[in-house]
């Protein structure tokens, strides 16, 4: 699967996109493969405060539990529900659906991650 230029990604396998004044995180498409199928998403506290690389989210497979972090500092203001039910969906098509969104303290921070390349190069 190609990575998709609209977006900028961590290394550790957030994918992060802009949505107005806030921003979308997903994990990447290598992430759910080396996970396997997901079973469960969530434990994400709507309303917490973040920095940057704290832990923000759990998915888990039938192989492991993995933490995703917050790619910024901010705040967590939305969790993506569709996916309580269908957390297989992120195995499906990894960048068309998000896990939580995050309003940035500073917005700028996003231009510190990595772009499709840089990701692509070290993934």
């Amino acid at each position: 699967m190609s990575i998709p230029n609209d977006r900028k990604y961590t290394t550790s396998h957030e994918w992060v996109k802009a949505d107005g004044d806030c921003f979308l995180v997903g994990i990447t498409d290598d992430a759910q493969d080396q996970l396997g199928d997901l079973v469960f998403v969530g434990d994400v506290q709507i309303g917490s405060k973040v920095a940057a690389g704290d832990n923000a989210a759990v998915v888990e497979s039938v192989k492991a539990a993995s933490d995703i972090y917050a790619p910024v500092a901010g705040e967590i203001i939305a969790f993506n529900e569709t996916l309580n039910d269908q957390p297989a969906l992120i195995n499906e098509a990894a960048y068309d659906h998000w896990i939580f969104k995050i309003r940035a303290d500073n917005p700028a921070d996003i231009d510190g991650l990595l772009d499709a390349a840089a990701y692509e190069a070290q993934a």
